[in-house]
């Protein structure tokens, strides 16, 4: 096999080349002077197995536009099967029209994928579930549930309740909760407009108990630091947080150090900003090993499924 990094989150593809125990392919992604994009694969990569890692996040479109036309110089360099690695699947929040006149952008991103040549898709913890069904290729929806369970269960001990901060990751949350035997809570929200929601409810019991919210994007941290200011309002013991991706746009690392959360740990999906690594409240969990292990496991015709147990 041979795997190629983009330049979104090139510690990650390095943990996971030194897992594999296969150096990363030498390639060259570079800019031109008006920032076109320019990919020149350095190895023949004629009838190989190739794993391209790039996460789609900030700059969303840069990130994308490098994984494109990586695929595409792969495809004319005749690589066998080129499965795009998407440890973040940028435009995945954009799955179903919320109004007139609005895009799907998770479709549109899931064609483009496909178009340009890719063979299947490798991602992490999908903002919903029905964007594996936007490609017409295989796609493996990887979930950092075991990796969270572990921590948690290193890390706690007593009387712990997932709490989902809102109802839509009821699923997720429940998928943790019955990981660890502990009880779930739903924090009932009403969003007045995009990135600004209000904390309406919290089904289920948080007082006297330490509570773990369980999310798969923290963007601007609103959601979040509410949720845990309601718990917290609501007589729980403390409240931390275990995210998928890091988004963490703006001011949201502040917001976090500020609001009730004594902990926030989320993967290295995305690659941590100065002010996360700075942050004496955010921890970061590698998911290396998980993506090196679905990739051995496509590579050699393995089931994935088994990982998701």
């Amino acid at each position: 096999m041979k795997i190629i990094s983009g330049n979104s989150n090139r510690p990650l593809a390095e943990a996971v080349s030194t897992a594999l125990q296969v150096p990363l392919t030498l390639a060259s992604i570079r800019r031109f002077a008006d920032m076109e994009v320019f990919v020149e694969i350095l190895e023949n990569v004629r009838g190989e197995d190739v794993f391209v890692v790039q996460s789609t996040s900030y700059p969303a479109n840069d990130n994308l536009m490098e994984l494109l036309v990586t695929i595409d110089a792969l495809r004319r360099g005749s690589a066998r099967r080129i499965t795009a690695v998407l440890p973040y699947y940028g435009y995945g929040r954009q799955d179903r029209k919320t109004g007139p006149r609005t895009p799907i952008s998770a479709k549109l991103v899931a064609n483009i994928i496909t178009r340009a040549g890719a063979d299947r898709v490798l991602t992490m913890d999908l903002h919903a579930g029905q964007i594996q069904g936007f490609f017409d290729i295989p796609v493996d929806n990887l979930y950092a549930q075991p990796v969270f369970a572990d921590d948690i269960l290193q890390r706690y001990e007593g009387d712990l309740v997932i709490v989902s901060p809102d109802v839509g990751g009821v699923v997720r949350a429940r998928g943790i909760a019955k990981r660890i035997d502990a009880d779930l809570a739903i924090i009932d929200k009403r969003r007045e407009r995009a990135g600004v929601s209000e904390v309406m409810n919290i089904i289920g019991e948080v007082r006297g108990r330490r509570c773990l919210l369980l999310d798969d994007i923290v963007d601007s941290a609103g959601t979040i630091c509410n949720a845990a200011g309601a718990l917290m309002e609501a007589g729980a013991l403390e409240a931390s947080a275990y995210v998928t991706h890091g988004v963490l746009s703006g001011g949201a690392v502040a917001r976090v150090t500020a609001s009730p959360l004594k902990e926030m740990v989320i993967t290295d999906s995305i690659l941590a900003t100065e002010a996360v690594r700075l942050s004496d409240t955010m921890r970061q969990l590698t998911i290396a090993p998980l993506i090196a292990d679905a990739i051995e496991r496509i590579s050699s015709e393995k089931s994935v499924s088994s990982l998701f147990d």
